[in-house]
């Protein structure tokens, strides 16, 4: 299961869950709750919790088990919730990129005191909701426009309820379960080195590093469906 980061929806994975599909595996990338082809469900109640019941659902309706759960920038919080809740379900944890949370922590406090003020302050309303505006996909280095063109065109803004929320582990994060952390450093986003930083060099979260930008389902498909491919 490929679950998308903020401002975007399951529509970012095609490049890489079609190809895992032809190689004989089921593929799901749920769109959160408020984005995507969602956008409609936003409101005030979409938070963390809601995101992590998003993808509760499909894990239960689906019957599914033994599953490699990839979870790419926000959506590092959600597969740590999902985690805590349905590990019998799951296999594997994969981060792509993704946001770090122990207990107890929100996706505001993971990162640097700066960082998450300068969200606060450019927070904006969306249909009379508080959200958090899509930034500039330039910022994801796609080395064809027109990838940055389509994705412009694609991101909705992000509910903000879900940056201030405390994550609810009850134990450790990633509850025990083998994890990969995909790191992307071509270009690097600059909010997640420390959240990185805390991480990177212990034995229980290997690394793997692509020179691609933030967005990789999109930038370097191909490499993670080989990343993937080794634990399906």
């Amino acid at each position: 299961m490929l679950v998308h980061g903020a401002w975007h929806g399951g529509w970012c994975w095609h490049r890489v869950a079609d190809p895992l599909r032809a190689a004989g595996h089921r593929v799901f990338t749920p769109t959160l709750t408020g984005v995507g082809e969602r956008a409609h469900l936003l409101s005030a109640s979409v938070d963390l919790d809601t995101h992590i019941q998003d993808v509760l659902g499909v894990l239960e309706a689906e019957e599914l088990e033994d599953v490699v759960l990839c979870g790419h920038s926000y959506a590092g919080l959600v597969i740590s919730g999902v985690a805590a809740r349905a590990k019998a379900r799951l296999r594997q944890l994969v981060y792509l990129d993704g946001l770090l949370a122990e207990d107890g922590q929100s996706w505001a406090d993971a990162f640097p005191p700066e960082v998450a003020e300068a969200r606060r302050k450019g927070a904006t309303v969306t249909n009379g909701v508080k959200t958090i505006p899509a930034p500039d996909p330039e910022i994801y280095g796609f080395a064809d426009p027109a990838d940055t063109l389509w994705v412009r065109r694609r991101l909705t803004p992000h509910p903000y309820a879900p940056f201030e929320q405390k994550s609810r582990l009850n134990g450790p994060l990633g509850s025990g379960l083998p994890r990969l952390y995909i790191e992307c450093t071509t270009p690097p986003i600059a909010a997640l080195a420390t959240i990185k930083d805390r991480y990177r060099g212990r034995r229980d979260w290997p690394f793997v590093a692509l020179h691609t930008g933030h967005d990789a389902m999109l930038s370097a498909p191909q490499d993670i469906v080989r990343l993937l491919l080794q634990f399906a």
